[in-house]
């Protein structure tokens, strides 16, 4: 494995709870993507105060990942529009 895919350890806290992230992105990607899962969780709760843990994590990822498909097909949409001017 090459240096830059080094499988690397990073703690982040999460919604309170440490997690132990493994992968080969850089410590600063990770600790990154863990405060938007954070801050998405706590907008979560937010509105949500009754929620459980397992409720609330379920519920941020159903919405991150609405979002995701938004974006995607918003891409998606930009590379035809793209392709047909070419």
């Amino acid at each position: 494995m090459s240096e830059d895919n080094k499988r690397k350890r990073v703690t982040v806290q999460i919604n309170k709870r440490e997690y132990t992230i493994v992968g080969a992105e850089t410590k600063e990607h990770v600790e990154m993507i863990a405060k938007m899962v954070d801050d998405k969780m706590q907008d979560m709760k937010q509105g949500n105060k009754h929620l459980d843990a397992t409720k609330l994590a379920v519920l941020t990822a159903l919405n991150t990942m609405n979002e995701y498909v938004k974006l995607k097909e918003d891409y998606d949409d930009l590379v035809t529009l793209i392709e047909e001017d070419e």
